[in-house]
């Protein structure tokens, strides 16, 4: 067997080749320098084991084109007629002289007769890596598919008897008719902008003491001055559009942790 082989830059310097994993280069060059004069290398995966690399670039060579196997576990190299040429005087006649007669040469590369394909194709892009990853994506999309949608409830008014509930568990002196009866003819708007909260309404009135022109006890008694009352619920809804915007915000907040 001859101690020195090559390697043509038809073969190795392709975006094909260069592409694959830098350990995957490196066996294809140890399988290279350890095949018999016509190609065949008897124990890949010991070579493989011996250089640092396992079967994972063994089956990607494989895959690209590069090798093809025997089910002994030999493989030969797919390009050995294009990458060497061994005097006839100095050759060795390999060993696998069954498997030799078995392959075909198309172009100068070694073929299985039922893969003459392999000629035109061997050198697309397989993309094992890429198509994975295609795969993956596809998966997620699915996945994403599947999975409810995430949407925001609708806004509901609340009952007299919700308000005034709530109102007694806050223990302040919002008048919940009037509340109710306030928004109920203006549509639950809060400004320009429809009511995400009412809980957070009921506090804007709170403590703007707005309850029946009352004050809390023990309170110093509120400056309105000569505002109507246009006035003072314009007041209140610029307050609680505020507040509207602090809820909205915890919302999204809280919808960005459970996410992650």
């Amino acid at each position: 067997m001859a101690k020195r082989r090559m390697f043509s830059l038809d073969v190795v310097d392709t975006d094909r080749f260069l592409e694959m994993p830098a350990s995957t280069q490196s066996l294809y060059f140890h399988f290279g320098m350890r095949a018999d004069d016509d190609g065949f290398v008897s124990s890949p995966k010991k070579i493989a084991t011996l250089c640092g690399c396992n079967t994972d670039d063994i089956k990607l060579l494989v895959s690209k084109g590069y090798l093809i196997p025997f089910d002994d576990g030999v493989v030969v190299i797919t390009d050995w007629k294009i990458n060497n040429w061994v005097r006839p005087d100095r050759k060795q006649q390999t060993r696998y002289e069954d498997k030799l007669n078995i392959l075909e040469i198309h172009n100068g590369i070694y073929t299985l007769p039922h893969d003459n394909h392999m000629t035109t194709e061997r050198h697309t892009e397989v993309r094992l890596g890429k198509d994975r990853l295609v795969q993956d994506s596809i998966g997620k999309d699915n996945i994403c598919a599947d999975a409810p949608k995430r949407t925001r409830s609708q806004f509901k008014p609340p009952t007299l008897e919700e308000v005034q509930a709530y109102c007694m568990e806050r223990n302040n002196k919002v008048d919940a008719e009037r509340f109710i009866d306030y928004y109920s003819s203006n549509g639950w708007m809060v400004g320009k902008n429809k009511m995400k909260d009412w809980k957070a309404a009921v506090r804007t009135w709170e403590r703007n003491q707005y309850n029946n022109n009352t004050e809390p006890k023990g309170s110093k008694p509120t400056n309105r001055g000569n505002k109507s009352f246009k006035e003072i619920m314009m007041e209140m809804e610029q307050r609680e559009q505020q507040e509207d915007v602090y809820v909205e915000s915890k919302d999204v907040t809280e919808r960005s942790n459970n996410e992650y």
